[in-house]
């Protein structure tokens, strides 16, 4: 059983997999984790990287600034179009495969994509799940906790797609505006569903 859980920036997806997972035996696979190793330590991603960005998105060890690379793609549409054509086509490849290897072992995988829809990847999972809060509250933790300027905050919430939209497309919609006891509890809930509906322990 494959599930791609996605969501808006900051609205706690990643949270919310780290609460489910566990209550389905699941392996997990976080997208964005793999685009920050990517970036760390491919060779191939960096000569990518330097080749449409420049020098000066790189620091003195040689690898991507990841501060400096999102200013340039977040202040530039097609600049961040470009970096996620270097990066998603080898993370949807890795959880492509932990896919494959998941329907033929018959156990469960959570995919963390923030750019489930946005990648057309939604035939590929069984269910998705979108995890979703109000504008406010993102723009509060992203300010708070990531310490941003209201300036990117706003800029990294518009480049994703709707949060509206993806509610709509969603098989199950978690909502985040309360707290972590909270979200837990709806990770509990849908964790029974999914062992009631699939037949899976």
């Amino acid at each position: 059983m494959v599930l791609g859980i996605t969501g808006g920036i900051a609205t706690g997806k990643s949270t919310f997999v780290q609460a489910l997972a566990p209550r389905l035996s699941a392996e997990i696979f976080d997208a964005d984790r793999a685009a920050h190793e990517l970036l760390a330590g491919d060779p191939a991603v960096h000569s990518a990287v330097r080749a449409s960005f420049g020098d000066e998105v790189f620091d003195a060890d040689g690898k991507p600034d990841r501060l400096r690379l999102r200013e340039v793609v977040f202040s530039d549409e097609l600049q961040r179009q470009r970096l996620e054509g270097i990066l998603h086509p080898v993370i949807r490849a890795r959880w492509a495969a932990l896919a494959e290897q998941t329907l033929r072992t018959g156990g469960w995988l959570c995919v963390d994509i923030p750019l489930l829809y946005e990648t057309g990847a939604e035939a590929k999972f069984d269910r998705t799940i979108v995890v979703a809060c109000s504008p406010e509250t993102q723009r509060r933790r992203l300010q708070e906790i990531r310490k941003l300027d209201a300036a990117t905050a706003d800029r990294m919430i518009a480049a994703q797609l709707d949060l509206n939209v993806k509610i709509q497309k969603a098989d199950h919609v978690v909502w985040n505006d309360s707290t972590d006891t909270c979200l837990d509890g709806q990770a509990a809930l849908l964790a029974g569903w999914l062992h009631q509906h699939y037949g899976r322990n």
